[in-house]
């Protein structure tokens, strides 16, 4: 073998590892989420992996210290990538179909799809070793040198993935890319080996790339467009409401359906983000909101129209999401309204604009989520910002009472901690076992408010009044202690 060839070997497979790891939260998320158990299960699997890998790679490079057989390894580490693009969406699709425990699931999918290809990968570094060393006097730097040389390619391999792969390709382009190169890093190796199978193996990949490509080109034929962003999975597809049958073009971000749209009027699709009008009997003469959660702008989009002498900032996080906004769901650029590209939390901590009204649109997936938006510590920045007589408005996904409750209950008193006043609107339902949205109100005012408007849609939101007394057995969230995880958990 020529020089340095082995150490660029365990920086090629360095690097897959952690490109396979990181694409393996966007192979998961549209099936399981992006929760903290997710990615647990991905990081804890691909770790136990890998330190099988490194025990068989020792004890096999002992007893077959054979250029052919490292080949071997890495061919067969490309085959599993192979067919984690081949077979994940029947795999998942069928695994969603048998396990309802999200924790279950996040362990087998991690398991089944990326444990075997993981495992190889692990055997690279030690037989490399065994390889490389020609005598016992040298064998510490040489592990030293070709295990530093690993983790240099998974660092490389975690910014490439992060920084650009991801953003400018999907889950199954990756996913093959990964398997050309662990193809051809395993024909460098010993390229005098069985050639027609890696051929075949080669035509497979490409076969498969060639009808992912086709199948996507079909979806979006159909209406249908399949989208990575920096942060989610985005699918845009045309369906109907299940209520009116009126046609609905609908943005979901990984697990759930964020934002939609009439295709024939500028009316709300989601009756949750009607209640955020409530912001007109709470504090009537608003003239300028913040809204924390864009995706595809439904709620900006109804505001500017409706409220023709007040202004609007969105904070979004993702800026592929607003661009996808401008393409598909008629976004316009508008002087009353300014987008911010940034964590929502970052810009509470950050703004020294003022608001009359903040709507919170950021909790619309039971999957995920952000919890830093979750605490008291986010909830004082709220109220900073508040002018005197203001109101937050979140909708949140929960039950109220029971184990489904447990998040809208910690919620509820962490901004009790906070604003003098809360209240809670039911949307679908009076009934506190039942899982819904919910919209909380914060009040930054001593005054107490009426619950009767004279705007007829108005008065059957606060009708809606939650009035019984909320179990207070949660604590309150902090930046320090937010198990939000763990709450939402109960109502998958």
């Amino acid at each position: 073998m020529k020089k340095y060839v082995l150490e660029l070997i365990v920086f090629i497979c360095g690097a897959a590892v952690m490109v396979l790891e990181l694409i393996g939260s966007r192979v998961l998320a549209p099936y399981l989420g992006t929760s903290i158990f997710v990615w647990t299960s991905l990081i804890g699997i691909i770790l136990g992996s890998l330190s099988l890998g490194y025990y068989y790679g020792g004890r096999i490079s002992d007893k077959y210290p054979d250029y052919k057989i490292f080949s071997l390894i890495i061919f067969l580490s490309a085959v599993c990538v192979t067919f984690i693009a081949l077979l994940k969406f029947l795999f998942l699709t069928f695994l969603m179909g048998q396990v309802e425990d999200i924790k279950a699931g996040s362990v087998i999918a991690a398991t089944v799809l990326f444990a075997p290809p993981s495992i190889l990968l692990g055997m690279v570094s030690p037989y490399a070793v065994k390889l490389k060393i020609k005598d016992l006097a040298g064998s510490g730097s040489t592990v030293g040198n070709l295990y530093a040389i690993s983790t240099v390619g998974s660092i490389a391999g975690t910014f490439l993935a992060g920084f650009w792969l991801i953003p400018q390709f999907g889950n199954t382009a990756i996913l093959y890319g990964i398997a050309v190169v662990l193809l051809g890093t395993s024909i460098l190796v010993y390229a005098r080996g069985p050639l027609l199978i890696k051929a075949a193996i080669l035509i497979l990949i490409m076969g498969g790339m060639a009808g992912h490509l086709e199948l996507k080109k079909a979806l979006a034929d159909n209406g249908v467009l399949d989208i990575d962003t920096q942060y989610s999975r985005v699918l845009i597809f045309n369906g109907s409401d299940y209520k009116t049958n009126r046609p609905v073009k609908y943005m979901q971000c990984d697990t759930n359906s964020n934002s939609a749209m009439f295709l024939d009027s500028g009316e709300l699709v989601f009756e949750y983000t009607k209640y955020y009008d409530l912001a007109a009997h709470f504090k009537p003469d608003f003239k300028k909101s913040l809204m924390i959660g864009g995706a595809a702008y439904s709620y900006p989009k109804y505001y500017l129209k409706k409220y023709p002498n007040a202004e609007i900032d969105v904070v979004e996080i993702d800026p592929k999401l607003t661009e996808l906004a401008k393409q598909y769901f008629d976004l316009r650029d508008n002087p009353r309204l300014r987008v911010y590209h940034q964590d929502g939390r970052i810009f509470l901590n950050k703004t020294e604009n003022k608001y009359d009204i903040i709507f919170g649109d950021a909790f619309r997936s039971s999957h995920s989520i952000p919890y830093q938006l979750t605490t008291k510590e986010s909830a004082q920045a709220m109220y900073g910002i508040l002018n005197d007589g203001g109101a937050v408005l979140i909708n949140i996904i929960s039950a109220i009472e029971g184990d489904k409750g447990k998040f809208l209950r910690a919620e509820y008193k962490t901004f009790k901690s906070v604003f003098p006043q809360v209240y809670l609107f039911y949307v679908q339902t009076g009934e506190a076992l039942k899982s819904q949205n919910l919209m909380l109100a914060a009040l930054k005012s001593e005054e107490k408010p009426q619950f009767a408007n004279d705007d007829k849609q108005l008065n059957l939101f606060l009708h809606n009044l939650w009035t019984a007394e909320i179990t207070d057995d949660l604590p309150i969230l902090t930046d320090e202690y937010a198990p939000v995880d763990n709450y939402i958990m109960e109502l998958l």
